[in-house]
């Protein structure tokens, strides 16, 4: 418990966005969740072209090879499968952008987001 206390503490404010990000997609996929391996294999291929691109998007025109953190690596590949499988769920579900079309699946969302976010402002909050 003591490395989950420290790591968030430390998050930046860009880490603390895409854990919103993670939150949003993690609620609204339990929401809508289909189990069928066609959307998932799908995705999972998509993930694997976009990421590859993206890895290669981040290298110098020169040549010169930047060596990416795993995690970075990992969540070049991780946000296209999230964008896939996302898109694919709600698809036909009513989505207006990326808000489900029933009050409590915002406020499923939203309060889960706030927990998060109130729970690292009360780490960081101790920090000091």
């Amino acid at each position: 418990m003591h490395g989950l206390y420290r790591y968030l503490r430390e998050l930046s404010t860009g880490r603390i966005i895409l854990w919103c990000y993670a939150i949003w997609y993690a609620v609204n996929v339990a929401a809508h969740f289909d189990p069928r391996p066609q959307i998932w294999l799908t995705s999972l291929g998509l993930s694997g072209i976009i990421g590859y691109a993206l890895i290669i998007s981040t290298r110098s025109s020169q040549g010169a090879k930047t060596k990416l953190d795993p995690w970075v690596t990992f969540r070049l590949f991780l946000m296209p499968f999230c964008v896939s499988s996302f898109s694919s769920l709600v698809k036909g579900a009513g989505y207006v952008l990326i808000f489900p079309p029933t009050l409590w699946e915002n406020l499923v969302g939203l309060g889960s987001i706030s927990a998060f976010l109130g729970s690292v402002w009360l780490i960081k909050k101790a920090k000091r």
